[in-house]
């Protein structure tokens, strides 16, 4: 087999947009007519310069090669313009042409992509929500712990096993700062109207992104201790390792990181200095599947639990389902249970808070391309953008979900 040919869907989710404003999604197809779908999860470049990359990544490093040769590929990519270090936007690129030859990989051998990393080691993967709002909800439902708490309990009455929820805002390029008075009172009160709304039916997942200064986090996160969430998520911007392991040490709540990392080295970095208990790869980001195995290895050897991050497409949610069904130290995997979602990539579906891992050859999605194409992406926006204004520390902050019209 050969790589042939590319193609590049630019898919944006309509209205909310949970999941973003845009999902890339790259088609391979070898000589002899197999197709593979990946997804890049790396937008820190507007959609036409992503473009770009993955066609120049693709060219340099990908087409006329073996799918095959998923390791030699990497090395070329990992060692371009002598680099030889994490770029998340080439890396990036390279992660959705990687997943996209483990789908051609399946297809050929007619086998699920988990039967070739591994075999299936987990009959089911744990699945966890983020928190939305409902219909009708509107934005006060990101500071309003009543109607969180109403959704938890629904999504808990649904059989999610686990819940997730970011009241500590601002989202914001200004982090690491100290939160505001009023967004740590706000955080317990979510943390206890969610308490007492799920009980112990489910675990809270307490989400942040990025925000705080170590010394901010541990004074947030020694007031929400009480309420046991199962982790504290990103509590201060991804370059600082030691600052993240500095959390860890003052806080008794698991500490968990990842989705802005690339590559296994950033990864290594944060493991070695005792800054995670839960790692949460974006595999679109990480560098793709293989580079997933490897760090579920390199997570086991440090006591460390794996969380795949996921907020895009679904095809990147069918690559974390592959990974987890292969790893031992597999906690559970995001998902985006959006009808959107479903229609586009018609693959794994979350039933009572669980995945059953999909039998069909490759990832197992049926990936609708006259969907993906009436549904383009003709901004110039990024995927996220964080607001370019501080913390307010005199009128309150709000982080609404990511969504593409918030």
């Amino acid at each position: 087999m050969k790589l042939a040919d590319l193609e590049i869907f630019f898919v944006a989710p309509p209205a909310p947009g949970w999941g973003g404003r845009y999902w890339v999604i790259p088609k391979l197809t070898t000589a002899c007519g197999i197709v593979g779908y990946g997804e890049c999860y790396a937008s820190a470049v507007g959609p036409t310069a992503m473009r770009a990359v993955i066609e120049d990544v693709f060219a340099r490093h990908v087409e006329g090669e073996n799918p095959e040769d998923i390791e030699l590929m990497a090395r070329r990519v990992w060692g371009a313009g002598f680099t030889g270090r994490p770029d998340p936007t080439v890396w990036g690129a390279f992660a959705g042409l990687e997943i996209a030859c483990w789908d051609i990989l399946g297809k050929a051998r007619d086998r699920p992509v988990w039967a070739l990393m591994g075999g299936r080691l987990n009959e089911r993967v744990r699945a966890y929500t983020y928190l939305y709002p409902d219909a009708g909800m509107g934005d006060t439902f990101w500071t309003d712990p009543d109607m969180q708490a109403q959704v938890a309990s629904d999504r808990v009455a649904e059989g999610w096993t686990a819940v997730k929820f970011d009241p500590a805002g601002p989202y914001t390029i200004f982090g690491g700062h100290q939160p505001a008075g009023r967004d740590i009172t706000l955080s317990v009160e979510m943390c206890r109207a969610i308490r007492g709304a799920v009980g112990d039916r489910a675990d809270l997942l307490f989400g942040t992104h990025g925000q705080f200064t170590a010394a901010g986090a541990i004074r947030l996160g020694r007031a929400i201790a009480e309420f046991d969430p199962l982790w504290f998520e990103e509590p201060v911007p991804p370059d600082t390792p030691h600052a993240m392991a500095e959390v860890v040490r003052a806080v008794p709540i698991p500490v968990a990181g990842g989705e802005r990392l690339c590559g296994l080295s950033e990864f290594a970095t944060l493991l070695r200095l005792g800054g995670a208990a839960i790692v949460q790869p974006a595999l679109g980001r990480l560098g793709g599947l293989l580079a997933g195995r490897k760090l579920a290895a390199l997570a086991e050897g440090f006591a460390a639990q794996v969380a795949p991050h996921l907020y895009c497409g679904p095809v990147e949610f069918a690559a974390n389902v592959a990974l987890g069904t292969t790893i031992p130290n597999l906690l559970m995997v995001e998902a985006i249970e959006s009808p959107f979602h479903h229609a586009l990539g018609d693959g794994p579906v979350v039933e009572d808070g669980y995945v059953i891992p999909p039998e069909a050859p490759g990832l197992g999605i049926t990936f609708d391309e006259d969907l993906a194409r009436a549904h383009p992406y003709t901004g110039t926006e990024l995927h996220l953008e964080m607001q370019d204004t501080p913390c307010d520390y005199a009128r309150g902050n709000a982080f609404t979900g990511g969504a593409s019209d918030g």
